[in-house]
């Protein structure tokens, strides 16, 4: 079904590591470490400057695969693994992406299920790679049947 968009690309989106979303993301799961949210710990710490929380590049927008059309609702968040280089700093502008990493089906008890297997990219302005993140996409029987029509 989306064997064809294996390989395929977003374009490079530019994204900035902003305070306030940092802070508001840090409160939004519950982990306000001063490193996050504290300008004079940010300061003192060996970054120099605060950073963001490991999962903070849930927020960054990564573009659009082209000929990737994914419904808006009903796929299921199957995992989600972040590999680092060094932490996101607050304040620094970072270029995302995306890449389609494999498809694959498997028979379930509820019928046939799509994995799509997406793996994102956070790299500085020198394109250096900061981040990585993989994750597993599922898309149920009933999805599968309404992106076919």
């Amino acid at each position: 079904m989306l064997t064809d968009s294996i390989g395929k690309r977003s374009e490079k989106v530019k994204n900035t590591v902003e305070r306030g979303a940092v802070k508001k993301f840090a409160e939004a799961v519950g982990d306000l470490h001063p490193i996050y949210v504290c300008e004079e710990t940010g300061r003192q710490s060996r970054y120099k400057q605060n950073i963001a929380p490991p999962t903070f590049p849930r927020v960054f927008d990564y573009g659009t695969i082209a000929a990737l059309n994914l419904p808006e609702k009903g796929l299921i968040h199957g995992e989600e693994i972040y590999h680092y280089e060094r932490p996101l700093k607050v304040g620094e502008d970072i270029l995302c992406y995306s890449e389609v990493k494999d498809y694959y089906e498997r028979n379930g008890k509820s019928g046939e299920m799509g994995f799509l297997l997406l793996k994102r990219y956070g790299e500085d302005l020198e394109s250096n790679l900061i981040f990585t993140e993989e994750q597993v996409v599922i898309i149920t029987e009933a999805v599968r049947r309404e992106m076919r029509v």
